[in-house]
């Protein structure tokens, strides 16, 4: 039993680790750190569900579960889907996707690095 729970902890760690990865390969495709061209800045974003959700199981939960099935009648972002229309349905699944929104949500993108 120690081994399999070692195993999984061993598992969440790597995924975790690769967070950075999964978000700067994927996301800044459409989504700029600080700049808003074809998709809302991840600034503009990540302010917009930390006012909504500060508490960061509830905003990962929020943010996956949306960017897994996208839908208007659940944004938090009207404007910028009438502005850049809906965000696709991408092919990620859900722990996937919850890595991400940790990551977006544990990370500062005022610092330089993300200029």
């Amino acid at each position: 039993m120690k081994i399999l729970l070692f195993f999984l902890l061993s598992l969440n760690l790597y995924a975790d680790a690769n967070a950075p990865l999964y978000f700067n390969g994927n996301c800044t495709t459409c989504h700029f750190a600080n700049k808003t061209v074809s998709a809302p800045s991840v600034k503009e974003f990540k302010a917009r569900y930390l006012d909504a959700f500060p508490n960061k199981k509830d905003f990962v939960a929020y943010m996956s579960v949306w960017v897994h099935k996208p839908q208007e009648k659940n944004s938090l972002m009207h404007d910028a889907i009438a502005k850049h229309e809906i965000m696709p349905e991408l092919a990620f699944d859900l722990p996937t996707l919850e890595i991400i929104a940790a990551y977006i949500y544990e990370t500062d993108f005022n610092l330089p690095s993300h200029q």
